[in-house]
């Protein structure tokens, strides 16, 4: 717990500070092509870690990386009328339809950037901290020391609601595996990093894991004891992806 209030203080610190902090491997590269840091609904339909938008599908099928914006630069993703590299250029966001370079909207501001799932979870909280979770060496070095493996693909949004100025607790989005085929869920925790809730969050490519029973096993859980999955089954697929976006959190928020 001392560790996550610290890690609070220090970004609540930067944010103060300056316009933005550390972002996931692919904002990053959005800010090296276009000079600053967007909101994860560029890519994202519901912010970081949930299923990507049009844009965000572009973006990967032309191979994520900085050459990439420069391939998808003509195309217009939300069908606006404004390409994709004008929108970027102009501080308007190339995967709303209602955002323009004339019109850019608030997509920018730290308050319209937390998902509605999450703020559903914390119903008495009105400040947000949104966290980049990217990943040095030296957390995907303890993630390994937990029995987990990660890397800078996993780089993802930890969204932090504040009480008082004081972390009230923690939630991310995160991808699960079926079979192939890819689902979303939602963690949330309390302010010593016990699960409060999993729960689906787009289960239309996995329409069973929104009804599986696995879900409600890992509420009091603490993110460094969450227990692998056995066997190959969806409760199993459900286990590991939440043991990973667990470990992810807690190598982020706990100090070493």
């Amino acid at each position: 717990m001392k560790g996550f209030l610290k890690t609070a203080g220090i970004v609540l610190a930067m944010v103060a500070a300056a316009p933005a902090v550390a972002q996931p491997l692919y904002a990053g590269l959005y800010k090296q092509k276009y000079g600053y840091a967007p909101s994860c609904n560029a890519c994202h339909r519901d912010g970081g870690g949930s299923p990507l938008g049009a844009f965000g599908k572009q973006f990967k099928e032309a191979g994520e990386s900085l050459a990439a914006f420069d391939k998808i630069a003509n195309l217009d993703s939300d069908g606006d009328g404004v390409k994709n590299a004008e929108e970027a250029e102009a501080k308007s966001n190339p995967a709303d339809a209602q955002s323009t370079p004339a019109k850019k909207g608030q997509w920018l501001d730290v308050s319209s950037l937390i998902p509605k799932e999450v703020q559903a979870l914390f119903p008495a909280v009105r400040e947000y901290l949104p966290r980049d979770a990217v990943l040095t060496q030296s957390d995907i070095d303890r993630a390994k020391a937990m029995g987990v493996d990660l890397n800078r693909k996993d780089d993802n949004t930890i969204y932090i609601p504040l009480a008082e100025q004081r972390p009230a607790g923690s939630a991310l989005i995160y991808p699960a595996q079926y079979k192939g085929k890819v689902f979303y869920l939602l963690l949330a925790t309390d302010r010593q990093l016990n699960i409060t809730q999993v729960k689906p969050l787009n289960t239309r490519l996995v329409p069973e894991a929104a009804n599986a029973k696995v879900y409600e096993s890992f509420k009091g859980i603490a993110l460094d004891k969450l227990p692998a999955g056995n066997g190959s089954d969806l409760d199993a697929a459900i286990s590991n992806a939440t043991r990973k976006a667990g470990t992810l959190v807690f190598v982020r928020l706990k100090g070493a």
